[in-house]
């Protein structure tokens, strides 16, 4: 675990508002398996704050923050989690014209982008395209054509219009396996009166909150008796990867996942501030203990927490939970709209996730 420097506590300045911050998060491209542009800012606002930062061999951005502990004590730790990485596409097969056929990379269909701009990520140079279902003016004798006008858009009747030809794109290094994303032209965050709306609030939003409850934690530190791991995962939408493989590598039993909490009437969850806690998903049941204390938690910051069992949901948490390697776990979400699409969440929901996350920390 390389060290690098000690915190050295500078002054909240308007380029470190949750605002900016999360600004400069969506417009990070971030596919699985190729978070860099992610990964490097996570790395700039954790050093100022952790005792010790890193990249480990899977590429999850480490930051430690260690607790007040009596020397010779055994040391006690939680690892907090957030996921790096968006849904995306990846490229399947190179046409002869130079389009690409893509599917989908993590939970993704192509409604969730529609016709759009796309950034496709090369081995050797980023170059533009344009995510198509071909012509509204179809008609239905072609599958492609009765497939678009139903609205029932599936990947095979998708494709990347590159202008390029192929020996181009092998120079750029364009390939199966290349990721396709949402073209930084479209991420801009949009506001809607009281709220914020973009693609990749998940799992931007959450990052956010944890980086903030770092700089909450760093006035607490006293009051922390346990040691910190600040883990921003690769491969969640996928596999959850990265935090398998750190929950088998860094100390502590307890895992907790920061994520985006889905706004449905059948789970009971609201568009508000007040943060969800997720008592259970598809992959099992959270550990009552840390339900109930992210609540008091929740409670203590001035929040009313929201129950909900999110059965159509899973988190870096409930994996390594349910593959043995983390012996308890819980969830503490943002309350979001439109999940896994054009999100939206309101003013204050970031802050209130980051205060309740560095509260229940400090009390741990």
């Amino acid at each position: 675990m390389p060290n690098d420097a000690l915190p050295d506590h500078t002054a909240l300045t308007e380029a470190h508002t949750i605002p900016h911050l999360l600004e400069q998060l969506l417009l990070a491209r971030g596919p699985g398996g190729q978070e860099d542009e992610v990964r490097a800012i996570c790395l700039e606002r954790l050093r100022p704050l952790c005792d010790e930062t890193w990249v480990d061999p899977a590429g999850n951005v480490v930051g430690l923050v260690k607790g007040a502990q009596d020397d010779g004590a055994p040391r006690r730790a939680v690892r907090v989690m957030a996921h790096m990485d968006e849904i995306a596409m990846v490229v399947k097969h190179v046409d002869t014209d130079g389009t690409l056929r893509v599917t989908a990379l993590g939970g993704a269909n192509p409604v969730n982008f529609g016709m759009c701009p796309v950034d496709i990520l090369g081995d050797h140079q980023f170059i533009p395209g344009v995510l198509s279902f071909g012509s509204m003016h179809a008609t239905g004798n072609a599958p492609q054509g009765a497939d678009v006008q139903s609205g029932d858009v599936h990947w095979n009747d998708v494709h990347v219009i590159t202008r390029c030809s192929v020996q181009a794109l092998r120079e750029y290094g364009v390939r199966p396996g290349s990721r396709v994303t949402l073209s930084r032209h479209w991420r801009a965050p949009f506001r809607v009166g009281d709220a914020t709306a973009a693609h990749f609030l998940d799992d931007r939003a959450p990052i956010a909150a944890v980086l903030h409850s770092v700089q909450c934690l760093d006035q607490r530190r006293q009051e922390l008796a346990c040691d910190v791991y600040f883990v921003f995962t690769t491969l969640e939408e996928e596999c959850n990867a990265g935090a398998m493989y750190a929950a088998q590598t860094l100390p502590g039993d307890t895992t907790l996942a920061v994520e985006v909490g889905p706004v449905m009437s059948e789970y009971g969850t609201r568009l508000s501030v007040d943060p969800i806690i997720n008592t259970g998903d598809l992959k099992g049941y959270y550990t009552r203990s840390v339900v109930t204390g992210l609540a008091a938690a929740a409670q203590r910051s001035g929040y009313t927490p929201q129950y909900a069992l999110l059965v159509d949901f899973a988190s870096d948490a409930s994996a390594v939970m349910s593959n043995g390697t983390s012996a308890r776990g819980g969830c503490l979400a943002i309350p979001t709209e439109n999940t896994h699409g054009y999100e939206l969440i309101v003013d204050g929901a970031i802050e209130a996730c980051a205060l309740t996350l560095a509260d229940y920390l400090a009390t741990f």
